[in-house]
């Protein structure tokens, strides 16, 4: 397959699509992603719009992201039993890297690539710190 640039809505919701595809069929990933959300179909457009506000800020889109993605994954993390670690984040990341990689290159999916590794950071920081609250 030939790999392309992620130019417009419709690139951002191939990757999105092929991605949790992926998580859904992961031994470690699937259980609790399926356990959790129960229409499909509105996540992977709620997270479309999410990917697509990330990456083309300052491009007039006609989807703009609205949400809380820490709030909802501190309360995941919680019906876990605080049970999430690096790992699950670890296996979360290569997954949308090995997405990003068979469908796409350019600048874009290095930025998407980026904006993944830092948010994912970001969230298993918060989520560990949010237990401490708890």
């Amino acid at each position: 397959m030939n790999r392309k640039t992620i130019s417009n809505r419709q690139d951002v919701r191939l990757l999105v699509d092929q991605f949790y595809l992926k998580v859904r069929a992961d031994n470690v990933l699937g259980p609790i992603f399926n356990d959790v959300i129960t229409d499909w179909d509105s996540h992977l457009n709620h997270l479309t719009t999410f990917w697509e506000s990330s990456l083309f800020i300052g491009k007039k889109i006609a989807h703009k992201y609205v949400g809380n993605p820490l709030e909802a994954h501190e309360k995941v993390d919680a019906k876990m039993k605080h049970t999430i670690t690096e790992m699950h984040f670890g296996i979360w990341l290569n997954l949308w890297y090995g997405t990003i990689d068979q469908y796409f290159e350019g600048e874009i999916a290095d930025n998407a690539k980026r904006r993944a590794r830092k948010m994912g950071t970001f969230m298993y920081l918060k989520i560990f710190e949010a237990r401490q609250k708890a």
